[in-house]
């Protein structure tokens, strides 16, 4: 599956953002997905998961309640809805998926195996 990242921007202090990851290829319901970010100097860090069905889902603790992440498998595109943002949310924002057999939801950036190219999300103060 190759994705594609959409929908970063420039938002202030507060602001809501939709980020969007479209997914090429066949079966992408059976791939369990994920949302990661790297701010300026850091390592890549994990956001929100999501699990085949879309029923199950994981989210760092510095996203909770601010975020939610969910897909639509009819339309092959993952979502991450982000609230309440703040300057500290800014980062490159990378959608990732793996293949999966069950229902599983991972947060471990090793488990990914497809990879977006990224989009700039800036939020300023």
């Amino acid at each position: 599956v190759q994705l594609q990242a959409l929908g970063g921007g420039l938002v202030q202090t507060g602001g809501s953002l939709r980020l969007s990851c479209a997914a090429t290829g066949r079966h992408f319901d059976n791939y369990a997905m994920g949302w990661f970010r790297q701010a300026p100097g850091k390592e890549r860090a994990f956001v929100a998961g999501i699990n085949r069905s879309g029923l199950n889902s994981k989210y760092a603790d510095f996203v909770k309640g601010r975020f939610t992440i969910s897909r639509d498998n009819h339309e092959n595109t993952l979502y991450l809805q982000m609230n309440r943002l703040e300057p500290e949310d800014t980062a490159v924002y990378y959608c990732a998926a793996t293949w999966d057999h069950g229902r599983a939801v991972y947060s471990g950036e090793n488990t990914y195996n497809n990879w977006g190219q990224g989009t700039l999300v800036t939020v300023s103060s």
